[in-house]
Formats: C-alpha cells, sequence, structure tokens
C-alpha cells in the first residue's frame, strides 16, 4: 500500500521484454536505503516487487498483466518514473490510500499555467467514469492528486510547483499516456452496493429506493 507521495524521480535503465512479460531496471538512489528482496515499490503508480538491486538501481519483474494495464508496454530507456517505497506502520498517510493497482490508461489533453502552478487536463477510459468525483482523490503516475474539475471524458488538477517539480508531471506533453488509479474506497461503495448492505439480504439484490427511504433518506 502506499500514499501517493513521491519520494524521488527514476530513470528506466533497461526494459526488456521476455516472454509475455518484461525485466524492468530503474536508476534509483533516495529510496534504496533499507531496500530488501521481496519489497514493494510504486513505479509509475504500479506496485512492483524488487527481485534484485545495487547501489544505484533495482530490478523488478513485469507481469503480461501489468503490460497489458499500464503505460509500460510505452515506455522506453530514459523514461523517467515516479518512485515510492510501500507505506511503513506507522508513517502519516499525506496523500491517499493507494494499492499499486492500475485501472486504467489515461492521456494528457492540456496544461496550463496557472499562478506558480498548473492545471492539467487528463482523459480518462469511459469505465471509470463512476469512480470520478469532483473533490475526489485520484492517482495518475502514483501521484495523490485532487480532481478540480470533472467533464465527461476528461478530469483536471491543480499541481503545486513542488509536485510539479518533483514527478515526472513535468515530463508530459498533450497526447502523453499516464497509469490511472481510482479511490480504492469508491470500488468497495459500489461492490457494497451490488450485494447489498442489509444483514440477510440476497446477494445481488442491491441497493433499493425502498431501504434508503427507511432509512431516512
Amino acid at each position: 500500500m502506499f500514499t501517493g507521495i513521491i519520494e524521488e524521480i527514476g530513470v528506466i535503465q533497461e526494459l526488456r521484454f521476455v516472454s509475455e512479460g518484461a525485466i524492468l531496471t530503474v536508476s534509483a538512489r533516495e529510496i534504496l536505503p533499507g531496500i530488501k528482496i521481496g519489497d514493494s515499490i510504486s513505479v509509475n503508480g504500479v506496485c512492483l516487487t524488487a527481485t534484485n538491486f545495487s547501489s544505484g538501481s533495482f530490478r523488478c519483474d513485469v507481469s503480461a498483466e501489468t503490460l497489458q494495464r499500464s503505460s509500460f508496454r510505452q515506455a522506453k530507456q530514459g523514461t523517467r518514473v515516479n518512485l515510492e517505497r510501500a507505506l511503513a506502520v506507522g508513517d502519516r498517510l499525506g496523500g491517499h490510500i493507494v494499492l499499486g493497482h492500475i485501472d486504467g490508461i489515461g492521456q494528457m489533453v492540456s496544461k496550463t499555467v496557472s499562478g506558480a502552478g498548473f492545471v492539467i487536463t487528463f482523459s480518462f477510459p469511459k469505465e471509470l467514469e463512476r469512480y470520478l468525483v469532483y473533490k475526489g482523490s485520484i492517482a495518475v503516475n502514483g501521484i495523490s492528486l485532487t480532481i478540480a474539475s470533472l467533464m465527461q471524458t476528461a478530469f483536471s488538477v491543480a499541481v503545486i510547483p513542488h509536485t510539479y517539480q518533483s514527478t515526472n508531471l513535468c515530463d508530459l506533453g498533450s497526447g502523453n499516456a499516464v497509469n490511472l488509479e481510482v479511490d480504492i474506497l469508491g470500488k468497495y461503495f459500489e461492490r457494497f452496493f451490488q450485494l447489498g448492505l442489509t444483514p440477510g439480504e440476497k446477494a445481488g439484490a442491491g441497493l433499493t429506493s425502498e431501504y434508503l427511504k427507511s432509512q431516512g433518506f
């Protein structure tokens, strides 16, 4: 589990496709102290497992599923990626709960100056629309951001200078792909509604208008 607060920008040293997956090597410095084989690292919002590391880089296996669902299939040597170590027990949750499980790929639509920062607009796949909420949280390339405006096929975020300079948002141009992860709380609520919330209610009954009325809504 992660918080969406990026610790470092790494650089892809190698992305070697093997069988249906890939082996990813990323150069890093700040996140490496204390890293052990088997630890989880968020790379551009994707939860990966460190399988090897050196003084200046770490290596991860990338599954075929991850390649299909993330922007890694378009990545190349020299691409800068956002890095975050897994949340340690007792740490502050500075962003929101990020699992590193990508829900879809979006694209940067526009980037406009706003004061000292920027307003950046991203498109999103239609199937994610029901999870996006005005002023709600979303992870873009692993960065915890707040939706400042929401349209039918795109959303905008206000980015402060620190976030812009400390992540690979500054590398993005129009049409560039980004990894999107919606807030897990929305998924749980959807599942509860699908199965029903009242004790003893049959699975699949869903949340009905009668139940809402009975609860005072």
